[in-house]
């Protein structure tokens, strides 16, 4: 049995991240059309090396969340499973004449969480150096091993690997390392404030309402992206009014998409629920989108009455995101 931490996901141990799909984008073209379509700074990313990204709406909203990932082989998409078919289709709307193709790789890789540095060394025969910082990637015959922003201390690593090779390998990892359910990595990044949309938050939210700015999810030193003024203006020009909030919530299972309130005021909502997973000691743990005003207050619930029980994120929020009295 794996040994879990205090916020029920593994110290050690090893997953199989299929809620995750792969978009290889390749061609001449490639980095500079997806510079053009990204928050991030594509031009600037070193081989073997990650970021996180977003795809926006010309109205500056999020359509989707994503890894991007720059190897030997060229530029991987990391994106929810879910909206891997709505990702690349608009972005093969904006190709045009540039020379890049897009594919759907998913089906011949597999994509394996990893827990704890300890873990390392059972990887030393595919991997005989591992990334040291966050975001640094290592790329073999057998695949990309990237390291992932720790989690509560805890070191993450993804190893994109062949599917054939995977499934061949596979025994012997689950033998030498602890297998944990997939869930445990979905609590590992919420407990690491990073989100992750899905078809039920498509669309409502701004970079800085899901605090993306603040996890290096967007550049504002790069050119032009789809709703990057809004983006920009949003950063520049007064008080983030929104931001996202790392929670606990006792009761029945919290679904992505679901609305909080204030209780004094049961008729409209004041955030939403951005990312939701089950904890093993009991109740759900979130990252919920919310209005600053309220963000602190013991106050808030789901419509059911489930009071959001406040957590601290990983990283520090700027004074735009202090509480407040509304």
């Amino acid at each position: 049995m794996p040994t879990l931490t205090h916020h029920g996901f593994a110290a050690t141990g090893i997953t199989r991240l299929d809620q995750f799909a792969l978009i290889a984008a390749a061609g001449a073209d490639a980095t500079d059309f997806l510079h053009s379509q990204l928050t991030s700074d594509i031009k600037s990313l070193a081989q073997n090396h990650a970021t996180l990204a977003g795809y926006c709406s010309a109205k500056g909203r999020l359509l989707g969340t994503m890894l991007v990932i720059k190897n030997t082989d060229g530029i991987l998409l990391e994106v929810p499973q879910d909206l891997q078919e709505v990702l690349q289709k608009r972005l093969q709307m904006f190709v045009m004449r540039a020379k890049v193709k897009l594919e759907d790789v998913t089906g011949g890789q597999s994509i394996f969480g990893i827990f704890g540095s300890d873990s390392l060394g059972r990887l030393a025969e595919w991997f005989p150096e591992t990334p040291a910082a966050p975001y640094a990637a290592v790329t073999t015959s057998s695949g990309t091993l990237l390291r992932l922003a720790d989690s509560n201390g805890i070191a993450r690593y993804q190893w994109i690997v062949a599917r054939t090779l995977a499934d061949q390998i596979w025994p012997a990892l689950a033998n030498a390392l602890p297998v944990v359910a997939p869930q445990s990595w979905t609590l590992s990044d919420i407990h690491a404030g990073i989100p992750n949309l899905s078809m039920a938050t498509q669309e409502k939210f701004v970079p800085q309402m899901i605090n993306y700015e603040l996890i290096g999810g967007v550049s504002f030193k790069k050119g032009c992206y789809p709703g990057q003024e809004i983006v920009a203006r949003t950063h520049y020009l007064g008080r983030q009014k929104r931001r996202m909030m790392l929670a606990h919530i006792d009761g029945s299972p919290v679904q992505n998409g679901m609305e909080v309130f204030c209780a004094d005021d049961l008729t409209q909502p004041c955030g939403m629920v951005v990312n939701s997973a089950a904890n093993p000691a009991g109740g759900s743990d979130c990252l919920i989108e919310i209005k600053t005003a309220f963000s602190r207050q013991g106050n808030v619930q789901l419509q059911s009455g489930a009071v959001c029980q406040w957590q601290e994120l990983p990283y520090e929020l700027p004074d735009d995101a202090a509480a407040q009295t509304p």
